[in-house]
């Protein structure tokens, strides 16, 4: 499955959110898929050591299945999206059945962020979304999920074009977890040392 990349969509669905404004040393890390209970807290355990904070889009069923690990994310001061119940690609879904799925995710997450999974969303799901919802892109993908990503490129692609306003996406999930567990911690230590801060998403 690939995911959209930015650059020219960004043209396309201008009210999406890329990145964040900002001219300030500041970026923004969200990890999608989880919660999950053994990757998710080793992800907050990294961010404690740098004083960071980040967004968490959530699959609802995930949720449901470890709603203390999901209750931790919170506790820990980090923010939560809406990734869906069944992590469903809008361009294969019916408008319906893919509504539905994030107002059943919405009873577990009370946010008004959303994220579409993929990057996959039509222009009809965008129109009914974005009345509740800030829809969340991403400026920087890692690819920490790719079966051909090693450690070494996912820490690779997550700094070669970070800067201030970046949106970062990791994934908190068995597939990804090798890289980026690999990556997180050294992409942290990279960027703290320019002075860099990381935020959550507060649109």
């Amino acid at each position: 499955m690939k995911f959209i990349r930015p650059g020219i969509v960004k043209l396309l669905f201008p009210q999406l959110i890329w990145e964040i404004e900002t001219s300030d040393k500041e970026m923004f890390l969200t990890f999608d898929d989880g919660p999950h209970p053994d990757i998710t807290n080793q992800v907050l355990e990294i961010l404690d050591n740098y004083q960071a904070k980040a967004t968490f889009f959530c699959v609802g069923e995930n949720v449901q299945k470890y709603p203390e690990t999901y209750n931790q994310i919170l506790k820990k001061g980090h923010r939560t999206g809406n990734h869906g119940f069944h992590h469903l690609n809008g361009w294969k879904t019916a408008n319906r059945k893919y509504l539905d799925d994030i107002d059943r995710c919405a009873g577990l997450v009370g946010s008004h962020l959303f994220r579409p999974p993929y990057g996959r969303i039509t222009y009809l799901q965008i129109g009914y979304l974005k009345i509740n919802y800030r829809i969340i892109m991403w400026s920087v993908l890692t690819y920490d999920f790719h079966p051909e990503t090693t450690p070494q490129k996912c820490y690779d692609n997550a700094v070669k074009s970070g800067k201030p306003g970046s949106i970062i996406v990791f994934h908190d999930s068995e597939k990804a977890a090798g890289n980026m567990l690999f990556a997180l911690p050294r992409f942290l230590e990279h960027f703290s040392g320019m002075g860099y801060r990381f935020k959550a998403i507060d649109v």
